[in-house]
């Protein structure tokens, strides 16, 4: 190529780079597919005006069709390719996130990457206090004000300790046998707001990004791996809400 026609291209290409640039984030894909279209098809026009195409014209020439027909099939999977690849990256990012449970007595979180549990008290006369700096005592004086009000704190608490302690608590657990029956077996309706903190996502997730949440944390949380047979159910509860909107 000669140094004008290197001059022509230079310009033509560095142009096409500030129009891409211009154009919103959503639209680059298609546009950077046209734009490179633009340009080879310049080079191409090039070579056969100067005589340097030789057998490429004719490959070309057969290849033309096929890439007109495939163009609009790849003009409309690109975007879902795009949301696709968007909605993947959104799911890693917030893998080293963290999860919130609320109950009325407490709010937990989970730390997706490490499985850490914690969590504050809301109501009661250990208000303030964090569960990971609590006593025995304080745990079973606790407990006993959860059975006394609320199921869900109850469940939420319980399944702290089993995640802490294992099985063993249970042993110094003077309600382990009645709880049920001191609690009552109502439960309020999960919001969108509680939904998303559960699965730590954003209000803007999408299916595929609610899916991958659920499927991260159930794994984590399942019952057949030790996990809480209440805690999975929120989890549940969580991705039924959220896909159905």
């Amino acid at each position: 190529m000669n140094p004008i026609g290197l001059i022509l291209f230079g310009l033509i290409a560095g142009g096409g780079w500030l129009w891409l640039r211009r154009q919103p984030p959503q639209e680059r894909t298609r546009a950077g597919l046209k734009l490179a279209l633009l340009l080879i098809l310049l080079g191409l026009l090039f070579l056969a005006i100067t005589g340097r195409l030789h057998w490429l014209g004719a490959l070309v020439a057969l290849l033309l069709p096929l890439v007109q027909r495939l163009l609009p099939l790849l003009m409309r999977v690109l975007p879902w390719i795009h949301r696709h690849t968007q909605s993947r990256r959104r799911s890693r990012s917030q893998s080293g996130g963290t999860s919130t449970v609320r109950s009325r007595m407490i709010a937990m979180t989970l730390e997706h990457d490490s499985g850490v549990m914690d969590g504050e008290i809301l109501e009661g006369t250990l208000k303030g206090h964090n569960l990971s700096r609590l006593s025995k005592e304080e745990f079973l004086q606790l407990l006993s004000e959860c059975r006394a009000s609320d199921i869900d704190s109850t469940r939420l608490l319980e399944t702290y300790l089993d995640k802490r302690f294992g099985a063993q608590w249970r042993v110094d657990d003077p309600g382990a046998t009645n709880s049920d029956e001191q609690v009552s077996t109502t439960s309020s309706n999960m919001t969108r707001e509680e939904a998303l903190a559960i699965l730590g996502l954003e209000p803007e997730a999408d299916r595929a990004a609610i899916i991958e949440a659920h499927r991260r944390l159930i794994q984590r949380n399942h019952p057949d791996r030790g996990g809480s047979t209440w805690l999975a159910s929120r989890i549940n509860d969580a991705k039924t809400l959220l896909l159905k909107d």
